[in-house]
């Protein structure tokens, strides 16, 4: 079965409860960035000028674990977006308390968001009584938070069963999905992936399912150790667990392993806070940590990717919070943004990486879900759109 998007919706006259996914960063209360909830503007918009009678919208915020805590509300969230909208938005105390039907019953209020839905353990249960609360409050559901699409949580998987034939994805879900499967479903190749960040274990199953489909994976970050000392290569003191060690050991012993490009150089110090320099050869001395790849590493990366067609980014190449080692980090993204081919990143710091070399507009596709387009790429599908497609 096709997944129905929000634009075959008979939406006039409807009460629609929308997902989104609006867990920004906020820090001395100030949202930090804003893009998630300005992707899901589009969404948002489309509902309200198709002639809804009310758009009820979702999402969580923070990691609250069932407990109500204003440190994690949405106010902030409700406040921008009503900037945004030029309307008023109000913001429900929980998101089942006994005055939300009231709210919704009211015709002055159109535009309600629900508080956190994340106060409530329920949510992460993907509770059934739950779930049919929250689709009491509607007559059409829409999933457009991507990047929590692959929880089985309530409100974007047990919610669907209420809304059989009446269950659609939003636009940013559409833009994604459609991106995600040009790298899964036959990708113009040469197919290239760059994976960074720190644990092998993280991401096991995305590195074998990667190795299976690219031309060519190129592995960066504090996941490069790891690899390094299972190939005999001193790490000196870099971050390298038993574990990560050993999964590395079993994948260089995979038939598809001489596709790997490991980092020929680093940037090393004796901790974050250190003087920086550069370790000329794989070999890192004792004492000494590696933090960022190294300018011969740069190079090689270049010029092995340049023939790319498609090409997918996840992880840092380095710690490059810290100027003294974000070279390698920024120089991928900037290699990234110069090739005639098509770019997918994914995750949290890739995308902040992205963005802070200014190159953001050069990417064909910066998904917003980190984990849920890692698991898309392992799995060719998410629980969140399983069930937007067939109902659970």
């Amino acid at each position: 079965m096709a997944l129905k998007y929000i634009d075959e919706a008979k939406l006039n006259g409807q009460k629609v409860i929308a997902r989104f996914d609006f867990n920004v960063p906020i820090k001395n209360e100030k949202i930090t960035d804003t893009t998630r909830i300005d992707s899901a503007l589009p969404t948002i918009k489309y509902i309200l000028d198709n002639g809804a009678s009310k758009l009820i919208m979702m999402s969580h915020l923070g990691r609250p674990d069932g407990q109500i805590n204003p440190k994690y509300s949405l106010k902030l969230v409700a406040s921008y977006l009503a900037e945004k909208l030029k309307q008023d938005v109000v913001l429900t105390e929980t998101a089942i308390d006994s005055s939300v039907k009231g709210i919704i019953n009211l015709p002055k209020h159109k535009i309600i968001l629900l508080e956190n839905v994340r106060f409530h353990a329920e949510e992460e249960e993907n509770d059934a009584e739950f779930a049919k609360i929250l689709a009491s409050y509607a007559d059409v559901y829409v999933n457009d938070a991507f990047g929590t699409s692959h929880r089985k949580h309530t409100s974007v998987y047990g919610i669907t069963q209420y809304f059989k034939n009446n269950s659609y994805g939003g636009f940013l879900l559409k833009q994604e999905v459609a991106a995600l499967m040009k790298i899964t479903d036959n990708p113009t190749r040469p197919f290239m992936a760059l994976v960074g960040g720190a644990k092998i274990a993280d991401k096991i199953k995305t590195l074998e399912r990667l190795l299976v489909n690219v031309d060519a994976l190129f592995i960066g970050g504090a996941m490069a150790y790891p690899f390094l000392k299972a190939q005999g290569k001193k790490i000196g003191a870099s971050l390298c667990s038993e574990s990560d060690y050993e999964l590395a050991k079993k994948i260089l012993n995979q038939s598809s392993a001489p596709k790997i490009i490991l980092p020929v150089d680093h940037i090393i110090a004796k901790g974050a806070d250190a003087p920086a320099e550069i370790c000329k050869g794989f070999d890192i001395p004792d004492g000494m940590m590696g933090f960022d790849i190294g300018p011969e590493s740069i190079k090689l990366f270049e010029q092995k990717i340049a023939p790319a067609k498609t090409v997918f980014w996840n992880g840092p190449m380095g710690m490059f919070e810290n100027e003294n080692f974000a070279k390698g980090t920024f120089s991928v993204a900037k290699i990234l943004a110069e090739l005639n081919a098509f770019t997918l990143v994914g995750g949290g710091d890739s995308v902040s990486a992205v963005n802070k070399s200014g190159v953001a507009s050069r990417i064909s596709h910066i998904s917003t879900g980190g984990g849920a387009s890692l698991e898309f790429i392992e799995q060719g599908q998410l629980p969140g759109i399983q069930a937007l497609k067939f109902g659970i």
